[in-house]
């Protein structure tokens, strides 16, 4: 099985780009050459190269080592911040497989692990004949579970955890990320987490306002994915 993993969410604005930097430096803690990768991202912004950037990506970017160039950590960036099937509509842009698994061989070429997050939650579509899911698929990744510690999310983590798992791919293991300050009962809620995910937890990220992955990583076990 690959060393590499796919990372998605149990929804959108959970934290997937702040796990997946916090993993990154734990990997890198560990003597891994360790890389990110976003293949689609709305919501960019133009740069001074006349090229579009996408601030998960360039997290993901300042998180690596070795450091790769933009365009192969993220192949699609697309201006609009909406759903990536609208925002590619929106550019006029084909989101298609090809490119994105051209960028990834190259990364997996330059690096020991590649962290690829996705976007949104593991349902998600990217166009109308695409699905995110085929993405790690068509690069054989098994999968890392973001659940964002929050009312409701137990829900959702089981509805994600039990889709992925019947799509036929390997859950590698979840990382609860507390988002909200103060969340009533939010020790107990990590704990059904733990009961019924049928996965091991990688770690639990303290909520912090302004997220600090290379502190975060402390937090994290990445042994499961070093020693794959």
């Amino acid at each position: 099985m690959s060393r590499s993993v796919f990372v998605t969410g149990t929804d959108t604005e959970i934290g997937k780009t702040v796990a997946s930097c916090a993993l990154l430096h734990a990997l890198r803690d560990r003597g891994c050459r360790a890389v990110g990768m976003k293949p689609v991202a709305s919501g960019s912004a133009l740069h001074a190269d006349g090229g579009w950037r996408n601030e998960d990506a360039l997290a993901l970017l300042e998180a690596s080592d070795p450091r790769p160039d933009y365009e192969l950590v993220n192949p699609y960036a697309l201006p609009v911040p909406t759903a990536p099937e609208l925002a590619a509509r929106q550019a006029g842009v084909e989101l298609r497989l090809e490119p994105m698994l051209a960028a990834y061989t190259a990364l997996r070429a330059r690096a020991d692990i590649v962290v690829v997050e996705g976007v949104g939650g593991w349902q998600a579509p990217l166009t109308e004949a695409l699905d995110q899911a085929e993405v790690a698929r068509a690069m054989a990744l098994p999968v890392v579970l973001v659940v964002g510690v929050r009312l409701g999310c137990v829900n959702h983590a089981r509805l994600s955890a039990r889709a992925i798992l019947d799509q036929g791919f390997a859950l590698r293991g979840w990382v609860a990320n507390h988002v909200q300050p103060g969340m009533l009962y939010a020790a107990e809620t990590v704990q059904i987490l733990h009961r019924v995910l049928p996965a091991p937890c990688l770690g639990v990220l303290p909520y912090m306002p302004d997220p600090q992955p290379q502190l975060l990583a402390a937090h994290l076990d990445v042994s499961r994915l070093v020693e794959a």
